[in-house]
């Protein structure tokens, strides 16, 4: 669902037909984009916009810069990213549960001290594997091989960027890592090694200003990017490919289905999945 929003009524508004009224005040008019009613302090109601397909936030959207990421001694500050990002899902009026304010919600710099730019947020909802039959009384044909999926959640500033990364698979029988990406809200541009019929166009083409970082290193590996929108999704081409994803402005929401999560790799030498210490 790409339209989001909740209508709160005082407690003498509980029948449907106060609901329906409710509803005539946003406006019926022909292209109107539907509103919704939330209760103040005072039991009032009043009228806010819609987020409409998600693309856009209803406040705006902010990155506050390296500087502010980062403590006095150099360590990444953690507490203060995870503040962004919980800013950034209220000015979209997207869902924070409370299983976003607890350990399994996560932040990395990956060890870059660029957060401004490089790095991200993201919780897994679920990355499991197993054998089937061995725990679950399965007995079909496929008893006996491996399976694993992984529900994901990404979190991105406005114009920050996943380090460009694959998978290629561990060591415990799973394969490369199939993906693909569901924007939620905002809007993504993705980069990757190959070219697929999915629109991609050459990085080399975009303006010098908007190259993504380390392009033109030798270790980037990723030729062709696209943009996609709120409500849209994009598969990796190839499984093995690097890869990786940028915000647009107003930064992004994104969901990734996938196969298990066993491996990454990151092509920037000494980049890892963890965070800046304090220097020594």
């Amino acid at each position: 669902m790409n339209q989001r929003g909740y209508l709160w009524t005082a407690g003498t508004c509980a029948s449907l037909l106060c609901v329906a009224g409710l509803m005539l005040f946003a406006g019926c008019g022909e292209g109107a984009k539907p509103e919704t009613a939330k209760t103040t302090g005072g039991g009032q109601t009043e009228v806010i916009k819609d987020i409409g397909d998600g693309s856009k936030p209803l406040q705006k959207v902010t990155n506050p810069g390296n500087k502010a990421f980062y403590r006095a001694d150099g360590a990444f500050d953690a507490d203060v990213a995870k503040k962004a990002y919980y800013d950034m899902m209220a000015a979209y009026n997207a869902p924070i549960p409370a299983i976003l304010k607890g350990k399994d919600f996560w932040v990395s710099d990956f060890v870059d001290r660029n957060f401004e730019k490089v790095g991200m947020a993201g919780i897994f909802w679920k990355n499991e594997n197993g054998t089937y039959g061995k725990d679950d009384g399965y007995a079909g044909d496929f008893k006996g091989k491996l399976y694993g999926y992984l529900g994901h959640e990404i979190y991105l500033l406005p114009g920050q960027m996943i380090p460009e990364h694959r998978h290629i698979g561990g060591n415990d029988g799973h394969g490369p890592k199939m993906e693909s990406w569901h924007i939620r809200y905002g809007t993504v541009e993705f980069f990757g090694e190959y070219k697929g019929d999915n629109g991609e166009t050459p990085i080399a083409d975009m303006p010098a200003a908007e190259q993504p970082c380390g392009f033109g290193e030798p270790w980037f590996k990723s030729k062709f990017v696209v943009k996609r929108s709120a409500g849209q999704i994009y598969p990796l081409k190839n499984p093995e490919s690097w890869h990786f994803q940028r915000a647009g402005p107003n930064g992004a929401i994104v969901s990734e289905y996938a196969t298990y999560h066993n491996q990454v790799e990151f092509s920037k030498p000494g980049m890892k999945f963890a965070n800046s210490e304090a220097k020594k």
